[in-house]
């Protein structure tokens, strides 16, 4: 027999014959909620908690997702939502908690009941239960596409009239949308824990959730983040500004609200801390060759007379070369010089000035796709074919030809991109160049931190370097970068590779001296083995000095100077990198491993 219809009044079934089991949950009015707190990261207070639905302990309904698929074979998703509504507000209401609700609600089951309703109806419904409007915040889930966007914005325009409040939540798992951001305009938006779970060790989860802070900067939203389940996960969110956490670090769903928040999540917020932010695990790719400005040259094609192509190239005096075409393909290019070459010599022209230019194209051109990273073309500049330098290149956008570029262009694109690529993160170590190490620095002036800038360089390593080659040394300042992570606490201190061999550490961890010191005997200790036995039993290698004069180096060693600054006198990372420098030079020229340097203000 088919189920009737549910109508619920204040969330109460009537009996209805052959009973599935949602359906009896719903008439024994048996689902309960519990409350999940949610975090203020700036002050550890608990800003609001959002409602969870549970069915019946014990029984194969106790669990949303259960409760969710029962919903959908019984085809009872509304009567469902509305009895989660009802049940969660009457709860709510009897326990007179402060602090504001999150009542998640379907838009489609939203719009239905403001219709059934209206809104002075809907009103009189939130304080029947004895919720005030202004606390309530509706939580839209998207589980399925939304019936009317246009419908659903009159629906919150006039709720939001009543004093509710709304959220977007789990923005990013594929269901709710930017268009439902951009047209709802919520107060609040749920980052997706996909996002937040486990981001102190992934620099493109950080890189996505500063990109939704810009946008909920235009919409005017604040951001919660969910899933926080580690102490280093809220570490890294609480340093990035985001407003709001939820998760069970900062606490589990529970029947009665929480009021205090706990203490190892109240320690880890009250830190002065300031994390060190995941980088991306790899450079970031360079610009794509549409940032180039191409050449909108004229083209030919295999039939062209050569009189047509010497036509031209006499019309564009500055064009190096021109692309010979099958319908929109290119299948050759012809290099101006080498054409004008032939061209001009005698009797050229009456002999094969009607003849096809075919012959003079260089049937395998360079061709490169416009969406194509200029850092992926480094292939092409370390080819044995260099056509490419004078022929210069097609370009193509799916495989038709849109455009020349020069062989100049594509040198000082890819050069200009890896030096731009290096200041994000230096090529040979991976570890974060200067801008990272600049916003590093002044994230801790501005928390106004103690911490100690340190500025590390090897001693006597151009000698190396000549010595036994570029090859070994890249292979020296891969040791030392490996050697500083190693005595670095990866969420208290920063690493940086400034360029070449130096490096810059910004300590947090109290025992900083210590790991200095361990940095520069560990170092010392594991350089040796890359000289040979001979230089190992000498202590050093015969090489010549800056002004050309053979003389003896020790094997290298390390050095890093150490200024201990106070955040609060300082304003500009430039400041504090000049002291750190200084103190490097000081301990070079003293010839010591380490060398503190009293930080005198700016």
């Amino acid at each position: 027999m088919q189920p009737q219809p549910l109508r619920l009044v204040s969330g109460i079934a009537p009996l209805t014959p052959g009973l599935g089991p949602l359906q009896k949950v719903l008439q024994d009015a048996s689902l309960y909620p519990v409350f999940q707190p949610i975090v203020n990261l700036s002050d550890a207070s608990i800003h609001a908690h959002e409602a969870l639905i549970r069915g019946p302990a014990g029984t194969p309904l106790h669990t949303p997702d259960s409760l969710l698929r029962a919903a959908a074979v019984e085809d009872l998703r509304y009567e469902f939502e509305n009895a989660c509504v009802v049940s969660t507000l009457r709860t709510w209401g009897h326990m007179r908690s402060g602090g504001r609700l999150f009542v998640n609600i379907s838009a489609n089951a939203l719009t239905r009941i403001f219709n059934l309703r209206g809104r002075e109806g809907l009103l009189r419904w939130i304080l029947d239960l004895r919720v005030m409007p202004r606390t309530l915040v509706l939580e839209i889930t998207e589980h399925e596409r939304v019936d009317s966007m246009d419908r659903l914005a009159e629906v919150v325009q006039e709720i939001r009239s009543a004093g509710v409040s709304l959220a977007l939540d789990d923005f990013g798992d594929g269901h709710s949308s930017l268009r439902l951001w951009s047209q709802l305009k919520p107060e609040v938006v749920k980052i997706d824990k996909y996002f937040t779970r486990n981001i102190s060790a992934h620099g493109d989860k950080l890189k996505t959730i500063q990109a939704l802070q810009q946008i909920a900067t235009i919409f005017g939203s604040s951001l919660v983040a969910e899933g926080i389940e580690t102490a280093e996960d809220l570490r890294v969110l609480r340093d990035l500004g985001i407003e709001y956490g939820q998760g069970y670090f900062l606490g589990h769903p529970d029947r009665k609200p929480l009021k205090y928040l706990g203490v190892d999540p109240q320690r880890v917020l009250g830190e002065r801390q300031v994390v060190v932010f995941p980088e991306l695990g790899r450079m970031s790719q360079g610009g794509h060759l549409r940032s180039l400005s191409l050449l909108r040259a004229p083209t030919v094609t295999p039939d062209t007379h050569n009189d047509a192509l010497a036509e031209i190239f006499l019309e564009h005096p500055t064009l190096h070369a021109v692309a010979m075409l099958d319908g929109e393909r290119p299948v050759g290019i012809i290099n101006r010089a080498l054409f004008m070459n032939e061209y001009s010599k005698l009797y050229y022209r009456e002999v094969w000035g009607r003849k096809p230019c075919g012959v003079h194209a260089n049937p395998e051109p360079r061709l490169i796709e416009r969406e194509h990273s200029v850092d992926e073309l480094v292939g092409i500049l370390t080819s044995q074919d260099q056509r490419y330098l004078n022929d210069g290149f097609i370009a193509t956008e799916n495989g038709r030809y849109v455009g020349l570029g020069t062989g100049d262009q594509l040198v000082r694109s890819v050069t200009e991109t890896r030096i731009e690529a290096a200041r994000h993160a230096n090529p040979l170590t991976f570890l974060p160049g200067n801008i990272p190490i600049s916003q590093h620095m002044e994230r801790l002036l501005k928390k106004q931190v103690r911490f100690v800038a340190c500025y590390a360089d090897l001693n006597n390593f151009k000698p190396f370097n000549d010595y036994y080659g570029y090859w070994r040394g890249d292979e020296m300042i891969r040791l030392l970068a490996r050697v500083a992570m190693e005595q670095c606490d990866s969420q208290r201190d920063f690493l940086g590779h400034v360029g070449g061999d130096d490096f810059i550490i910004l300590f947090q961890s109290p025992d900083w001296k210590v790991r200095c010191e361990r940095l520069v005997a560990e170092f010392a200790e594991r350089a040796l083995a890359m000289f040979d036995e001979a230089a190992r039993t000498r202590g050093g290698i015969e090489a010549e000095d800056r002004h050309g004069v053979q003389r003896f180096f020790p094997c290298t060693t390390l050095s890093i100077g150490a200024v201990a600054i106070d955040g609060s006198q300082f304003s500009r990372a430039e400041d504090v990198a000049n002291l750190a420098a200084m103190a490097k030079h000081a301990a070079k020229q003293a010839g010591v491993g380490l060398w503190e340097r009293e930080a005198l203000l700016p």
